[in-house]
């Protein structure tokens, strides 16, 4: 039976994989693979949303953040060239967890206002994940001196910044007050 070492504090230290990042160029490419998955699997989640949203402002919100995404997809692919590695995805399970969540908030809900808040709050749970995410890709990108990445990275940030906006505004221009 394999032992753990505590620290002084109680808290069990986590030992590391084999393949784990040993730098933060590691940290970078671990972090562009999850958020690379991360975008396709919002690609194949969009559609539902959309088709589940019944307000109007909604359905084109969330269509126009659908074209927005698959072009973040490419301009991962960008990232990756600019680094000189292939593009490649690993399954991010933050990502998988909030859309899992965001299936569940839809089953749960009537169809209408109340369905429309719920999509507008995952979706939001989301963009503040990619928000963050991006975010932290950058600052990597430019303590590694990758500067084509840096203005690709900050580019999605700024989309995503202004998708998680325009959905504040939807909820505030009276969706939320219909699913009262």
């Amino acid at each position: 039976m394999a032992t753990t070492k505590k620290s002084p504090t109680n808290e069990t230290k986590v030992k590391a994989k084999a393949d784990a990042a040993k730098d933060l160029q590691g940290l970078f490419e671990d972090g562009l693979k999850d958020i690379y998955w991360a975008e396709k699997a919002l690609v194949k989640a969009l559609p539902k949303m959309e088709k589940n949203a019944t307000a109007k402002e909604l359905k084109s919100a969330v269509q126009s953040h659908l074209e927005e995404t698959k072009e973040h997809v490419s301009r991962l692919e960008e990232v990756f060239k600019s680094i000189g590695k292939k593009a490649s995805a690993e399954k991010c399970d933050a990502m998988a967890g909030l859309l899992e969540e965001s299936e569940g908030i839809m089953k749960e809900t009537e169809v209408g206002p109340v369905r429309d808040a719920g999509i507008i709050a995952s979706s939001q749970k989301v963009e503040h994940y990619e928000i963050a995410t991006y975010g932290t890709l950058a600052a990597f990108a430019k303590v590694l001196g990758h500067k084509e990445a840096v203005k690709l990275l900050l580019a999605t940030l700024k989309e995503e910044k202004a998708c998680d906006k325009n959905l504040t505004a939807l909820a505030d221009t009276n969706l939320n007050s219909k699913a009262d």
